[in-house]
């Protein structure tokens, strides 16, 4: 019997009360499907920093780099300035365990919380692979002459072939493995960031060279955007760099029904991954028990599904599926009809 180790970061606000609802999902499926498990809970968040001043010890690094994978809650606290939580827990995790890979599925489970017309779950139904440790959101760049008339600000978008190259080629892969059309776009904008995506694009079409069975595509990535809203049928997996996926990720969770069923992993596949919600903290809604775990529950779908509980995972979804078509009527206008543990339990019961 497998037995896994788990790292938890219920994280701030409401991100508790979603992990406590996977956890609750992951003690039935294991027993289902017939795996073990340990988990080991975090406290890194905005409560401990306004505690202790610290944001991640210097130990943390190399502790969870023991784990079989890490279960996300949410990052963000209202007595945190913005930037501190999300720099020095997020990113920090991203980069410092090379988590390279942000992978979100982008699927319509109910045509009744699509806001686009007449667009049906096998309409909607691609996943995005994004760069996720460098580019813009690398973090270099200067002031010159700050605060004066002349002020000049650089951000610089840093990309290597290596990190290019290791996330197309990951893209490939799960193209090959997951994709239903077999189809690959490299989402981007050559016509005016010459530099960086002439690397990409070189790189991309090189890669391919290896597999012929996938079909190549490029768009731009506002073109990319104005075809989520009319025609998101036409894409497979998509791959692109970290910023154009942070944006084009979010309209993504809007067509497929809200960030209440968004889920996304921070992918590194030679190392321990992280999976989470894609919706934020939620503050105001703390402790009511009315915020939609289901976003969660399918973060912990694709958790196990990492680790190689692929049945498990697909259990989750089918589960998920069935909660969204059988019982939340009222989602669509924006209401659950059920609280928090409620939905956690409706998931169970469909396992």
């Amino acid at each position: 019997m497998n037995h896994y180790k788990i790292a938890v970061i219920p994280g701030d606000g409401t991100g508790t009360e979603v992990v406590n609802e996977g956890l609750k999902v992951l003690k039935a499926v294991s027993q289902k499907c017939g795996f073990k498990y340990e988990t080991v809970t975090y406290d890194f968040g905005g409560e401990r920093y306004l505690r202790t001043k610290e944001v991640l010890p210097e130990s943390a690094i190399n502790e969870l780099r023991t784990f079989d994978a890490i279960y996300l809650g949410a990052i963000g606290h209202p007595d945190v300035k913005p930037g501190i939580l999300e720099k020095g827990i997020l990113l920090k995790l991203r980069f410092d365990l090379d988590q390279y890979i942000n992978l979100r599925p982008v699927q319509l489970y109910d045509e009744r919380f699509c806001p686009l017309k007449n667009k049906k779950p096998e309409h909607i139904n691609f996943t995005v692979v994004r760069e996720n440790s460098e580019g813009l959101y690398k973090g270099l760049g200067e002031f010159k002459n700050k605060g004066t008339p002349n002020e000049v600000a650089l951000q610089i978008s840093h990309n290597t072939r290596k990190g290019v190259e290791r996330c197309i080629r990951y893209a490939f892969e799960h193209t090959r493995e997951y994709g239903r059309k077999k189809m690959l776009t490299l989402c981007g904008k050559t016509n005016v960031l010459t530099y960086a995506w002439d690397l990409w694009e070189r790189t991309y079409y090189e890669v391919a060279k290896e597999y012929p069975e996938i079909k190549t595509d490029y768009a731009h990535v506002d073109a990319t955007t104005m075809w989520f809203v009319k025609n998101p049928e036409w894409f497979d997996v998509i791959v692109t760099d970290n910023m154009f996926g942070d944006i084009i990720t979010d309209l993504g969770a809007m067509i497929q029904g809200g960030m209440g069923v968004a889920a996304g992993g921070n992918i590194n596949p030679e190392g321990v991954s992280m999976f989470e919600p894609i919706g934020g903290s939620a503050p105001k809604y703390t402790g009511k028990n009315v915020i939609n775990p289901l976003a969660a529950i399918c973060a912990l779908a694709m958790l196990l599904k990492e680790i190689g509980e692929k049945e498990a995972g697909i259990a989750i979804e089918e589960s998920v599926k069935k909660v969204i078509k059988t019982k939340l009527e009222d989602m669509a206008a924006g209401k659950m009809g059920y609280s928090t543990s409620e939905v956690g339990d409706l998931v169970v019961h469909h396992l």
